[in-house]
């Protein structure tokens, strides 16, 4: 089983962040005096960012980014949920047009070249997903000659890159996971590849797909700020460290009852354990 916990060029740990602290510095002072944190999330992943029948944008990855707002700027704080495509996270991060993206983003060495990372806050893996009844068993020969969909600059776009020739699948292209499923119900595509997150929310509002064989991968979900950005990087760890803090009593442990609980077979869920980097400074 592959891990995107690689070591870096650095010679960290990808999923290694930096230590929290509750000290603002430049980027927390900058949201702070705006008076409104702007976040990058997903609008169409069910149980993670999707509207509600009512309009509002919600899920897992929204509670969080209400938590992250509130210490930052106190009760009641003005957040911004800005929905942002796949392909855009890095590019909005590094033309400041938004200070952070909570939308479901594995923390792999290749992104830290372009964005910092919080600690991860859930891990997952890649799954197959296709229609019930399919043939399709897995991330094996019986994908020979299918076509197989994943999203730009998505870790599922990776590992079918380097994968996918030796099955002599034929690989699909689309802007994201959602497009895929899309793609996968007008049936002009046989599979789609993704999260296995993602995967539990895709089988939770369409009940004809499924997630077959076994996770190709293990990820970690972090929050993507700026790279310079490394006092706001630090005070996101803090507010996770008490997010996470409580076992089955945290914060964390609500909102995945909340969202999560009934889609996924997890008997003890818990998020992954943090990882630090010594001393100071960038990555």
């Amino acid at each position: 089983m592959t891990t995107t916990g690689e070591v870096c060029s650095d010679g960290l740990d990808a999923t290694a962040s930096y230590l929290p602290s509750t000290e603002a510095g430049e980027a927390v002072r900058r949201i702070q005096r705006r008076g409104e944190l702007v976040v990058g999330v997903d609008q169409g992943s069910y149980l993670w960012g999707f509207r509600t029948p009512e309009g509002d944008i919600a899920g897992f990855d929204i509670d969080l980014a209400t938590a992250l707002a509130e210490d930052l700027l106190g009760p009641d704080p003005k957040v911004v949920l800005r929905a942002i495509p796949t392909d855009a996270r890095q590019r909005l991060l590094a033309e400041g047009e938004i200070d952070m993206v909570v939308r479901a983003m594995s923390v792999t060495c290749d992104r830290w070249r372009d964005v910092a990372f919080s600690n991860g806050y859930f891990e997952t893996g890649q799954r197959v997903i296709v229609p019930r009844g399919s043939q399709i068993t897995g991330f094996d020969e019986s994908l020979a000659g299918r076509r197989v969909c994943s999203g730009e600059t998505t870790t599922a776009r990776a590992l079918l890159e380097e994968r996918g020739p030796e099955l002599e699948l034929e690989p699909v292209r689309a802007p994201g996971h959602i497009d895929c499923l899309v793609l996968l119900q007008l049936g002009e595509a046989d599979a789609l590849i993704t999260d296995g997150a993602l995967a539990a929310g895709h089988a939770a509002q369409d009940p004809a797909v499924q997630a077959v064989g076994e996770e190709l991968t293990r990820e970690v979900y972090g929050v993507a700020m700026r790279r310079q950005d490394v006092d706001l990087v630090r005070r996101v760890n803090a507010v996770l460290a008490e997010y996470t803090a409580g076992g089955e009593h945290s914060a964390w442990r609500r909102s995945h009852d909340r969202w999560l609980a009934d889609h996924t077979d997890e008997t003890s869920p818990a998020p992954p354990a943090p990882r630090y980097r010594d001393g100071e400074g960038t990555r």
